[in-house]
């Protein structure tokens, strides 16, 4: 049997939302890393629904940059970040190739933990092409050097049956620090519904689970502010029946 999480801090929680009061601006930004694109693009369409935010994607969502197309995404995040218009500096530089960004968001720091716990409740869906993300990703607004990502997973729609196959771990990115390590996991259950998944990361170790147990142990964790991004993408072009959706229920966190 696997290894049971460590319960849950006594401590009152350093962020905990479930949306049944709508988005919270001072909590989420409902873009995707919108500083490498225009507002149009990173602008994540969702609903309210009994459990919590449906992200969507709809048959009108424009993809999030030309350059990266064909790719839809609806994202909330917790930080933003970059430098000027025409600068390389920002959160989360995905590729190297002329990328500079294109609207400038300055520092936007809402909730970006060093370490702590993060409990987060998901229902994936099926729809194709999607995959249902959330990663802690470096902001990099102290140095281009903190760009580590904790992968919490990635669940493709492809994979959701009446077991789940799920990608988890650590991505290094600009951080020299760390090293990608990333495994491939199957959960024994159908992960269209609710599930919650948590990390715990500090003291050189990050700790995956899910539905209380230990997933992996990983000997190395990111020491720097992380912004938490929980998104719903769209992979390929346009096919099947729209909206497609994923679900993100509470999501309570510890510093």
């Amino acid at each position: 049997m696997a290894e049971l999480l460590p319960p849950r801090p006594s401590s009152p929680p350093a962020f905990t939302d479930d949306f049944t009061r709508g988005l919270d601006a001072e909590k989420w930004v409902p873009h995707y890393l919108p500083h490498w694109t225009v507002p149009e693009r990173s602008a994540a369409r969702f609903a309210f629904v009994e459990g919590g935010l449906q992200l969507r994607i709809e048959h009108d969502q424009l993809d999030w940059r030309p350059d990266d197309a064909p790719l839809r995404v609806s994202n909330l995040q917790t930080a933003t970040y970059s430098g000027p218009v025409g600068s390389t500096a920002g959160t989360h530089r995905h590729r190297d190739d002329g990328l500079v960004v294109e609207t400038h968001t300055p520092p936007r720091l809402l909730f970006t933990p060093c370490r702590g716990r993060i409990d987060l409740t998901v229902a994936a869906g099926t729809d194709e092409g999607c995959m249902l993300a959330a990663w802690l990703v470096g902001t990099e607004h102290l140095s281009e050097t903190d760009a580590g990502e904790i992968c919490i997973f990635e669940i493709d729609a492809s994979a959701v049956g009446s077991t789940t196959r799920v990608r988890t771990g650590i991505k290094s990115h600009h951080d020299t620090r760390l090293t990608t390590d990333m495994v491939e996991v199957t959960l024994p259950f159908d992960a269209r519904r609710p599930h919650t998944w948590t990390v715990i990361w500090g003291d050189g170790e990050t700790i995956i689970g899910c539905e209380g147990r230990v997933v992996r142990r990983f000997a190395q964790t990111p020491d720097y502010p992380m912004v938490l991004m929980i998104d719903l993408f769209e992979i390929g072009g346009p096919a099947g029946a729209y909206p497609k959706t994923a679900v993100i229920g509470e999501v309570t966190a510890w510093d």
